[in-house]
């Protein structure tokens, strides 16, 4: 029998034509059967201040919940002036506090992005890494993916236009799927 995970992904961009968005629905298109696919919208969350935390409004409770209810995390960005996106830095920092609530903790993610650029988005991903690292969520560190985007190789409905992306894109969802299964094995849910 084999297990399911549910795996919540985060998009990065908030732009509605995202290529990151393309690039999120072809990863659930794509996605193992073991993998269970939810998106876990970061729009709605005000800018976070510390000021919250002791009444979390209920949009950011909601995003902490949805964060607590998945077995692990993909997050799946573009690159914004070599960084990370200020709306998914903040939502990490919502979904990280109060201190000692960290919904990161033991929670297995990835990171994949796409970007026109040739080094697709490899700077934000390793800023990412440092940021996923303080949060203690075990990181899959290989396979990494920086996917470059050009026209045409991923439509609005995630259909992948290019037969080897597909398959880089399959393998690495594979890779994931057994990462997530080998954490999950070590650092059981609730453990």
């Amino acid at each position: 029998m084999t297990t399911t995970y549910t795996v919540g992904y985060l998009i990065g961009s908030l732009a509605k034509a995202s290529i990151n968005r393309k690039l999120a629905k072809a990863l659930v298109k794509l996605a193992p059967p073991e993998l269970e696919m939810r998106e876990i919208p970061i729009g709605d969350l005000p800018l976070y201040s510390y000021d919250y935390d002791a009444d979390y409004p209920e949009v950011a409770r909601k995003f902490k919940q949805s964060i607590a209810d998945v077995d692990a995390i993909l997050f799946v960005t573009p690159e914004y002036n070599r960084s990370i996106p200020g709306a998914l830095k903040n939502a990490i920092d919502w979904a990280s506090r109060p201190w000692g609530q960290n919904s990161f903790a033991r929670k297995p993610s990835g990171l994949i992005g796409t970007s026109p650029g040739a080094i697709g988005t490899a700077v934000a991903q390793q800023q990412l890494r440092g940021v996923l690292c303080f949060c203690n969520s075990p990181l899959m560190n290989t396979v990494e993916a920086y996917i470059q985007f050009k026209p045409g190789l991923i439509d609005d409905e995630g259909v992948v236009s290019n037969d080897d992306t597909a398959e880089f894109l399959r393998n690495y969802l594979s890779e994931y799927a057994q990462f997530v299964k080998r954490v999950l094995t070590v650092l059981p849910r609730g453990g």
